[in-house]
């Protein structure tokens, strides 16, 4: 017997493999590194700086420039950059403006202790090509993207 066509099964087969690879472009492809991404990336690094003080009982500060920023931690009474992922220094990325608005200084940083509490409260601003996007950093150490 001779067959024409194909059969439901073999096309839900390919469709499902159609969409499989769809979603492995899109996560490949990236957004455009705007404010948003940058700034939602950063929150989560630095509630992983502090959950990781809590974790290891040792204070951990970021510190926030208009290139960049990066992170340290308190060994043997001094400061000392940390250098794994996802604590390693990153730039913002060309076109980006860097406002901080808890300082005047061009770079700030921000401490939390073992308990999580941050030594100040921290509020910066991203933008580039007219879009921003917020950080704040609350003295009980919480983290919030605006």
């Amino acid at each position: 017997m001779q067959r024409n066509g194909f059969t439901l099964i073999e096309l839900m087969i390919v469709i499902a493999v159609m969409a499989l690879l769809a979603g492995v472009v899109v996560m490949t492809v990236g957004s455009s590194g705007g404010p948003t991404e940058s700034a939602t990336r950063f929150a989560g690094r630095l509630a992983a700086a502090r959950d990781q003080a809590i974790l290891t009982g040792r204070p951990i500060s970021a510190w926030i420039s208009p290139s960049g920023y990066g992170f340290d931690q308190l060994r043997g009474g001094h400061w000392e950059p940390m250098t794994a992922k996802p604590f390693d220094g990153t730039d913002w990325g060309s076109g980006m403006q860097l406002n901080l608005t808890a300082t005047a200084a061009s770079r700030s940083r921000v401490r939390f202790d073992s308990l999580g509490m941050a030594d100040q409260p921290l509020a910066m601003t991203l933008t580039r090509a007219g879009r921003s996007a917020g950080v704040r950093v609350a003295a009980t150490g919480e983290v919030t993207v605006q």
